[in-house]
């Protein structure tokens, strides 16, 4: 996704989240919260960007946005990314930044099992 960090740098800093990826796995899914680190398993390889892909469409979806909403920030070509979700609001609680809401989702997740599609 060459291109999509040009003007990132507006998007509220609550709308930011350190993102480890890890491709090719099984399905994608939130395996985690470790060291303030949200850890994302991708069914994509990281192959001509399709674990960036795919990631772009995983967390649109967990956030319940639009893909071109979900930007990465910086690691484009790391495991270690920083995305921003631009224009996100919760629907729960409008004070919740994306961090405690991913953090949340993990935790309701990790009980079934992870969190997907």
């Amino acid at each position: 996704m060459k291109g999509k960090a040009a003007g990132a740098g507006t998007a509220p800093s609550r709308n930011r989240l350190a993102v480890r990826v890890v491709p090719n796995a099984r399905k994608s899914e939130i395996a985690g919260w470790t060291d303030g680190v949200l850890r994302v398993r991708l069914q994509a390889p990281a192959v001509e960007g399709r674990a960036n892909e795919e990631l772009i469409r995983f967390l649109a979806e967990v956030f319940g946005t639009r893909r071109s909403s979900v930007v990465i920030v910086r690691g484009e070509k790391s495991r270690e990314k920083v995305i921003a979700i631009e224009g996100w609001e919760p629907r729960e609680a409008n004070d919740e930044s994306a961090e405690s809401y991913a953090m949340r989702r993990a935790a309701e997740g990790s009980r079934r099992g992870g969190i997907g599609p």
